[in-house]
């Protein structure tokens, strides 16, 4: 299937082909002829899915173009409203069609002059509630969309979001994205939307197939020199680093830094300038590397990401499926790698069957290795190098001194010590000691269910003898818990 059999617009047509676009995701594949027949719809769908694209383009299809705000997308946080404003202005400017983007910290006026201007808002809860609670805009939206809705349950929104729609015309084309449905958002989707329609993107269809998904497996003290030794392996165009916590964003950031490479980092506690002025530096590639934690997973939408790094392993499959969409998106591959300890290989297991993908585990290349590529795209870059008249010149100053092989060993070396890698010969585990560990991991979860069925067995036949064994059990956790504090 291709975006032709939408029948776009002659406009949108070439922003679609101005973006890259070669065929509609499955979300969008599924979600824009509900849209363009005018029904409400509920899209279950993850972040990296395509749904900017899924709702935008139909909705800025039926737009006039001649009144004011016709569409309102409500969005989590900051930086999605970033993105999602910038993708809509990309579908929407061929047709002559502005956005405005609307968040807490900035000023009031500066929005709302933009808003005055704009056929598309796309808005934060609290400052959107704001804004039409002290009567400073008054909008009627033909198209409302609510994306991340569980997000914003999660952040604490549900109230904002009821209140912002007292304020939005009766007569409208209501759409609902959520990753989950949650109770709760089920209630709303029954407040808010008229006979909706439904889209789910099953679990097989969550992880993008363009994206390749790896995991290494190393202790705890080898992380940084795992990261520096893949990065000088793979060597990304532009690749995002995932931490869990701040103070390990501005530790590994500091820390790359002082290895030369040009990187950048995001995180919560930043001012809002300052994450702008960051993700903008990234998007104009003016640094290669962004290391964030996972405020940036919903919000970051760059499409040329190659490679995705989790310097640990998220706390959830949520989280791990929204860091790797961050790649592979509008057609292109990109790679996910996974950084994990011996311990945590019960979690890949986990998340290889919640996400519905196998990670495929790799060894972390020798130092050799690394220097061998190098040296190969070295031969390469300078087999298709023209020479040029002053590096003719050059060579002739030379000659007057040493002979042009030796000219051509000292340039050599020279270029081959810009090059060299650093770090120990072999880090992490092999791939015989990585399938031992999760041979181990298997026959351990086998073990634990025999337990459990044993344990419940016992219980079911009462007495003393299953407090006794309580008993037993307590002291033998207590010995693990030590052992493992060792």
């Amino acid at each position: 299937m291709t975006f032709n059999e939408f029948n776009f617009k002659e406009t949108l047509n070439q922003a679609i082909n101005d973006a890259g676009f070669k065929e509609p995701s499955p979300v969008q594949r599924d979600a824009i002829p509900i849209i363009l027949e005018g029904h409400d719809m509920i899209g279950q769908a993850q972040t990296g899915t395509g749904k900017t694209a899924a709702f935008g383009l139909p909705i800025i299809q039926m737009m006039e173009g001649n009144r004011g705000v016709e569409a309102l997308v409500i969005v989590p946080t900051r930086e999605l409203a970033m993105q999602v404003s910038d993708e809509l202005f990309r579908f929407g400017k061929t047709g002559g069609f502005k956005t405005a983007t609307v968040y807490g910290g900035t000023p009031y006026n500066r929005q709302i002059g933009r808003i005055n201007q704009a056929n598309i808002i796309v808005a934060t809860p609290g400052r959107l509630q704001d804004l039409l609670k002290s009567k400073r805009i008054t909008i009627n939206p033909k198209f409302v969309v609510l994306d991340e809705a569980d997000e914003m349950l999660d952040m604490g929104f549900l109230d904002e979001i009821k209140n912002i729609f007292t304020f939005l015309p009766a007569d409208r084309q209501t759409l609902m994205f959520s990753a989950t449905m949650p109770k709760q958002i089920k209630i709303l989707a029954e407040q808010i939307l008229n006979s909706p329609k439904s889209v789910i993107i099953t679990k097989k269809e969550r992880t993008n197939t363009d994206i390749t998904q790896k995991f290494y497996v190393v202790a705890d003290y080898e992380r940084d020199d795992a990261l520096l030794r893949l990065i000088d392996y793979k060597n990304p165009n532009k690749c995002i680093i995932f931490c869990r916590m701040k103070k390990e964003v501005d530790r590994l950031s500091s820390y790359m830094t002082s290895q030369g490479f040009k990187v950048a980092a995001l995180h919560g506690d930043m001012e809002q300038k300052q994450r702008e002025h960051t993700i903008r530096s990234f998007k104009q590639g003016l640094v290669e590397i962004f290391i964030a934690t996972d405020v940036a997973a919903r919000g970051l939408d760059v499409n040329d990401v190659s490679h995705v790094f989790n310097y640990h392993m998220p706390f959830d499959s949520e989280s791990y499926l929204h860091r790797i969409g961050r790649t592979g998106r509008a057609g292109n591959k990109g790679e996910a790698i996974t950084l994990v300890s011996p311990n945590e290989l019960r979690t890949i297991k986990r998340i290889e069957k919640d996400v519905g993908a196998t990670l495929i585990s790799e060894v972390i290349p020798t130092r050799q290795e690394v220097q061998s590529r190098k040296d190969d795209d070295l031969l390469m870059k300078i087999s298709e190098t023209e020479v040029t008249p002053s590096a003719i010149d050059m060579v002739k100053t030379l000659q007057h001194d040493i002979d042009i092989v030796t000219i051509a060993h000292l340039l050599a070396t020279m270029v081959q010590n810009e090059i060299g890698v650093k770090g120990k010969d072999i880090i992490g585990l092999g791939q015989k000691e990585i399938e031992l560990l999760i041979e181990r991991a298997k026959n351990q979860r086998g073990r634990d269910r025999n337990n459990s069925r044993g344990r419940g067995r016992s219980r079911s036949r009462g007495g003393s003898r299953g407090r006794s064994g309580g008993g037993e059990r307590s002291r033998s956790g207590n010995r693990g818990s030590r052992n493992r504090s060792n």
